[in-house]
């Protein structure tokens, strides 16, 4: 098994984590799929999102793979009055990852991140290992702490 940056960065951070990893079908890279081929729950697997923001920048949601980011409720936690999802082209560029295997640990730039609450049900929760294929269950606070992310209400009703 060839290590992650994810995986190196939780290590040399002392963070526990274990490994999970599945077989990727290319023409269906949604979270929801990845959760079944495991598993595992879609409200304890999350996705992570990147966005821009008109006065902040980029910034960085991560919320359960089978729901869908409210861009209000996330433009309002950023303080920002519009945000927009990132274009996939634009994904490898800025943060190092892949449509698929982005990972809100270990991007070229530390940006602003957000959890959704409902992370906080859990005591573990699942995100990206860096790659396609490949994820790591970890406290949702531990994440927190490291990525130095809020927990807030970011998905729709």
């Amino acid at each position: 098994m060839v290590k992650t940056n994810v995986m190196r960065l939780l290590e040399s951070a002392k963070i526990e984590y274990e490994l999970l990893e599945y077989e990727v079908d290319e023409s269906d890279l949604s979270g929801d799929t990845a959760a079944a081929k495991m598993g595992i729950p879609p409200e304890q697997m999350f996705k992570t999102l990147v966005f821009r923001g008109e006065k902040n920048g980029t910034g960085v949601c991560c919320i359960p793979v089978h729901e869908e980011l409210d861009l209000k409720k996330a433009a309002k936690q950023f303080g920002e009055k519009k945000i927009e999802m990132l274009h996939v082209k634009d994904l490898l560029p800025v943060t190092g990852y892949i449509r698929g295997g982005c990972s809100p640990i270990g991007m070229k730039k530390k940006f602003p991140t957000a959890i959704d609450e409902t992370a906080l049900l859990f005591d573990k929760i699942y995100v990206s290992a860096g790659t396609r294929g490949e994820t790591v269950k970890l406290s949702p606070q531990d994440l927190a702490d490291y990525v130095k992310a809020d927990f807030a209400d970011l998905i729709t009703v």
